[in-house]
């Protein structure tokens, strides 16, 4: 295992999948409203019902991949992979970008789901999300694809360590901040740092691109 290239990809991990930890969506907004009433703890909860699905299709993926992955056909599963995966943080990027400028400060949060289960609703929030499943479909499955050449199934298993912690550290924080009646969507700070991730992945989505259709290793 080349631990120098490992650690470069950990890093690439997490800053590629903070995008999507962090960007706003049916799961975000309804941990913030159960966050109001049960804080923390129900972050901790959401976090697990949204691992509970993730982490099923992250497994899919990958043995899909690696079941199609062999010496004859790796150039050209690197490329499809690449080049989609490239044009979607292009478009996830932008999109981001936009849609943090257009955020009016102090305006509602979306979002009035309530139940008593935390657990089932970070579940169904999560599989029901259509952004998600593009997300690891389209920009996830090119990270899956390097943690496979890197060290096979163990390379996934660093690759979703990696981004699972952000996940529960973030739904857990907002649902903690919620409680205490912080509006974070309101803020400037956190436009600002929506606006960063999204040029993050407008670079990750040129050094995704460009390399595959070169040939050539990517950057990062």
């Amino acid at each position: 295992m080349d631990l120098p290239a490992l650690f470069t990809f950990i890093v690439k991990v997490v800053v590629v999948t903070a995008s999507g930890a962090l960007a706003p969506g049916p799961l975000f907004f309804t941990n913030i409203t159960q966050g109001t009433k049960s804080g923390a703890k129900g972050g901790l909860a959401f976090s697990v019902g949204h691992m509970i699905f993730e982490l099923s299709l992250v497994v899919f993926l990958a043995l899909t991949l690696q079941t199609v992955l062999n010496e004859a056909n790796r150039a050209t599963i690197n490329l499809v992979v690449g080049v989609a995966g490239g044009i979607a943080l292009l478009l996830f990027g932008f999109f981001q970008i936009r849609e943090a400028l257009s955020q009016k400060s102090g305006e509602p949060t979306e979002g009035r789901t309530s139940s008593k289960n935390p657990l089932l609703l970070g579940t169904l929030f999560t599989g029901l999300n259509p952004y998600f499943i593009l997300w690891w479909v389209f920009i996830g499955a090119p990270l899956i694809l390097e943690a496979l050449n890197l060290a096979f199934f163990a390379g996934v298993i660093i690759m979703y360590v990696s981004h699972v912690w952000m996940d529960y550290a973030w739904l857990i924080a907002t649902a903690y901040l919620a409680r205490r009646g912080t509006n974070l969507i309101g803020s400037k700070r956190y436009r600002i740092v929506m606006i960063i991730f999204g040029a993050v992945l407008i670079f990750f989505g040129f050094d995704f691109l460009i390399p595959s259709l070169l040939g050539v290793p990517p950057l990062i």
